[in-house]
């Protein structure tokens, strides 16, 4: 009988260290949160050098007013609100030794403050904050997952008709940030946009010399036809440094050179990769419920609630 003892305590004790390891590892993939105790946002606000403490539901309000037109539909207002939210709670994963967890602006997400929602919308305020809050109530506490972690939960404005695949806009292949067709974007009055440039002009926000001839050769794009790559009089551009310096909405594009005049005509707006607002208008439009949008664009996520 004291064998049999011994022997059950040894295997415990080698045991138990692998069960407690395992235990903590799949944890570690849940969100490091509390429900209504540590979930306060630190907003950098760049325009004044501060820094701002918000609770959770209050930032995804702000967020979802400076990111989403308030005329949207509410399902489409319930996914942004739900990808807002799972954005800024990777965002404190990564940073929780940092100083803040996001800034105010295009570089994480635009986010507004009540103050300043006030001075901009003046007698609409109350009834565009109450649209916005009931979009951000309904969803409270909800993020997306996939395989046990939060997502990287990227979003922009309108699509090409189809989105990008991560892998070949951020160098990193996410296997719920893939290409889908989105057929809803052409409502966007950023779908397609023209602009003209004067030859000199051109070449002098690129800071190349003059020349009467402009030849462009695409030389790399995406698998759905975004510009990655190109050769302008045999000068070679990421087309990221095209869409920065002529302020171009996407880097979907062709360039033309008409006698003196360069036309440059842009389809989509923003990165490509995740949802798509418009497309989620779209969806909405036609009837879809906001788990639908989200499930559409972030393929293989489940939405989960950190009241859970």
């Amino acid at each position: 009988m004291e064998i049999k003892r011994i022997i059950i305590l040894t295997v415990l004790i080698i045991l138990l260290p692998c069960i407690i390891l395992s235990i903590f590892l799949k944890e570690d993939k849940e969100p490091h949160f509390k429900y209504g105790t540590n979930l306060y946002v630190r907003v950098r606000r760049e325009a004044k050098n501060t820094l701002e403490e918000v609770p959770l539901e209050q930032y995804v309000v702000g967020v979802l007013s400076g990111e989403m037109p308030v005329s949207f539909e509410i399902e489409a207002l319930k996914a942004q609100a739900v990808a807002a939210r799972s954005y800024v709670l990777k965002k404190m994963e990564k940073a929780k030794d940092d100083e803040y967890d996001v800034v105010d602006t295009v570089i994480n997400q635009v986010y507004l403050n009540e103050e300043e929602l006030k001075e901009k919308w003046q007698d609409h305020y109350e009834e565009r904050i109450e649209k916005l809050k009931k979009a951000v109530y309904e969803t409270e506490g909800e993020y997306l997952s996939y395989d046990d972690e939060i997502i990287e939960a990227f979003f922009f404005s309108t699509s090409t008709g189809v989105t990008e695949n991560s892998g070949e806009v951020f160098s990193k292949d996410l296997p719920y940030l893939v290409s889908v067709e989105s057929k809803w974007d052409e409502i966007s009055p950023s779908y397609e946009i023209n602009y003209n440039f004067s030859l000199s002009d051109f070449y002098k926000k690129l800071d190349l010399p003059y020349e009467e001839v402009l030849n462009v050769n695409i030389t790399k794009t995406t698998s759905t036809g975004r510009v990655k790559e190109l050769e302008i009089n045999g000068n070679n551009f990421n087309a990221s440094t095209i869409f920065s310096k002529l302020n171009l909405k996407s880097t979907f594009f062709t360039i033309t050179q008409n006698g003196s005049i360069v036309n440059i005509i842009t389809k989509g707006y923003g990165h490509g990769v995740g949802m798509s607002q418009y497309g989620a208008q779209g969806m909405a439009k036609e009837g879809y419920q906001y788990e639908d949008i989200l499930k559409y664009y972030y393929q293989g996520v489940t939405i989960k609630n950190l009241k859970n």
